[in-house]
């Protein structure tokens, strides 16, 4: 009740006439952050609910907490895995490693993403927004550990401005953001964000982990693919998460746990969701039998980053189709697009951030699509009852 009372009493030097009224957008933005607004519309047909856009997005960062956490852990797991030290270390000397080296990823992207947002609605005198809370989040988790914090930041920037806020803000983009940031730093500097040196933490940190030689490399299983050798892995590593990849997209597990709450809330789309994994699983087959790829359907699932751009960024609500018909080609068109890339483009060997992509480019054909033959079929039903 006291943050409640200060927020009321210091609120009219921010509304207009009040000293520091230029910054009103920014104490709004932390007043609705805290709290829901109690304001309500006077006149016009109105829709109630019980989830507002706040409530939306906290549920998802809260469905990505288990693929982050086990993220951190498994940097240290990494780490320790590569130096022979395994046996000696405790739970949390991995976590705390781990924790450490994606604390400052997470504190770069949501300070340059929600310091550009802020800029952009005090110079357009508009709220703020709570999409990036969400972007924030997962543009750390589809890096590498070891890509540059300058890097990162370049990326966040590119993304808010030229991807979202160009566009209009939250709810008018056509891109996803975190796709777009992770495709701007694969395209301008690929070095750091594929190959075998970028997926494992080298140099200890406060004291905690291992410093690692200088020529250590650790390719991932879709890499280990794209130069021709069978993956390394069990069955059982991918699944839990213990391999080498981006921060979040590691274990199954977690990610599974994430599509849960979102499908339980209703946030994602289930045919959204369930259509991609249909679509990875079809190409999948049909290119193994065809003797494309050497590797089963369900290790393509389970590989890359396919687990959590289905439950996590081709689920976008704003970025997707919008037809719940259109929902069904639409994922299916990025989970079959996903496995083609990595079977015959060895250069890619990840691939499903750009069937994301893509799939964004034509989601608003698909729904132009839909729509237009349920015009033709309910016409020519009028037609026929004539």
């Amino acid at each position: 009740m006291s943050l409640r009372k200060y927020l009321d009493n210091i609120k009219p030097t921010f509304e207009k006439g009040g000293k520091l009224h230029a910054f009103r957008s920014v104490f709004d933005g932390l007043e609705t952050f805290l709290y829901v607004p109690n304001t309500t519309s006077v006149s016009g047909t109105n829709i109630h609910d019980a989830i507002d856009s706040k409530r939306i997005m906290s549920f998802v960062v809260i469905a990505l907490l288990p693929a982050l956490l086990f993220g951190m852990y498994n940097i240290g797991y990494q780490n320790f895995a590569a130096a022979g030290k395994l046996a000696e270390a405790s739970f949390w000397n991995m976590f705390m490693f781990g924790f450490l080296a994606v604390l400052p990823k997470l504190i770069v992207s949501y300070v340059v993403g929600l310091g550009i947002e802020f800029a952009w609605a005090q110079w357009k005198g508009e709220e703020i927004q709570e999409g990036y809370l969400v972007s924030g989040i997962i543009i750390p988790m589809i890096v590498p550990v070891s890509c540059p914090l300058w890097m990162l930041a370049l990326a966040c920037a590119f993304s808010v401005i030229f991807v979202k806020e160009i566009f209009g803000g939250t709810g008018m983009n056509i891109f996803n953001v975190a796709v777009s940031a992770r495709m701007f730093l694969f395209f301008s500097y690929s070095s750091a964000m594929t190959g075998d040196r970028v997926w494992v933490a080298t140099n200890s940190i406060f004291g905690l982990g291992n410093t690692l030689p200088d020529a250590f490399t650790a390719a991932t299983p879709l890499g280990q693919l794209a130069t021709g050798s069978m993956p390394d892995a069990s069955l059982a590593d991918m699944i839990i998460g213990f391999i080498p990849g981006s921060i979040g997209e590691t274990s199954v597990i977690a990610i599974a746990i994430g599509a849960v709450i979102l499908l339980w809330t209703g946030i994602a789309s289930w045919k959204t969701m369930g259509s991609v994994f249909a679509g990875g699983i079809v190409m999948a087959v049909l290119f193994h039998a065809l003797g494309m790829t050497p590797i089963q359907w369900y290790e393509h699932i389970v590989l890359g980053g396919f687990c959590f751009g289905a439950v996590f960024m081709a689920t976008d609500p704003v970025t997707s189709a919008r037809t719940e018909t259109g929902k069904y080609y639409y994922g299916f068109f990025i989970g079959a697009l996903a496995v083609i890339v990595r079977v015959m483009n060895p250069g890619f060997p990840e691939g499903m951030m750009l069937a994301i992509f893509f799939g964004n480019m034509i989601a608003p054909l698909i729904d132009y699509c839909v729509v237009q033959c349920n015009i033709s079929r309910r016409a020519k039903r009028v037609t026929n009852e004539k």
